[in-house]
């Protein structure tokens, strides 16, 4: 009986993902999820709205863009997620992130509004996935035109998750709060 503290197989998701998955550590994933939540948060609560529109160079993302890109995948992942989880067998469509980007219009929102829908969202994810039945994550879907499961999809999330963090830390000088 898999469980959410199981690891995703390489065959669970395209190598695409694998830069994600492979930055999360063995453990309960709806742990990791909860802890990941709280070090964004408590990341992007050390900035104020005019650090916010900060870009590291011309044709980056802003800060605000970055975390506008997070709502969007949390949100597309755990649709994937769903869709997956309850047996739905229709393959799930890929999205451009940069096209999602440069629509959502985060850099006209205050930072304070996409650090509450992005506190909201994780806190919905978290409930989804803590309410999966066993025998859900294991099943596999396809999204993209790649088999990916739930499982991976956790773990995905989390690693992205981390991913900016990284970028965060490295690129706009903003130091990771754990």
């Amino acid at each position: 009986m898999a469980m959410a503290t199981d690891r995703p197989a390489t065959t669970e998701y395209s190598p695409y993902f694998a830069r994600y998955v492979d930055r999360v550590p063995d453990g309960d994933i709806v742990a990791q999820l909860r802890d990941n939540a709280a070090t964004l948060g408590a990341t992007i609560a050390t900035l104020d709205d005019a650090r916010g529109a900060h870009r590291p160079e011309a044709g980056k993302w802003s800060i605000r863009e970055m975390l506008g890109h997070l709502i969007d995948v949390e949100r597309v992942f755990v649709y994937r997620a769903l869709c997956i989880a309850r047996g739905d067998t229709a393959p799930l469509s890929s999205f451009d992130q940069n096209d999602y980007a440069a629509a959502a219009g985060s850099d006209a929102r205050p930072l304070s509004d996409l650090r509450d829908e992005l506190g909201a969202l994780r806190e919905s994810t978290i409930h989804f996935f803590a309410s999966l039945p066993a025998g859900a994550w294991t099943r596999a879907g396809v999204a993209g035109g790649n088999d990916l499961s739930v499982r991976a999809i956790a773990h995905i999330i989390v690693g992205h998750t981390q991913h900016h963090l990284q970028v965060l830390a490295e690129r706009y000088d903003v130091p990771t709060i754990r």
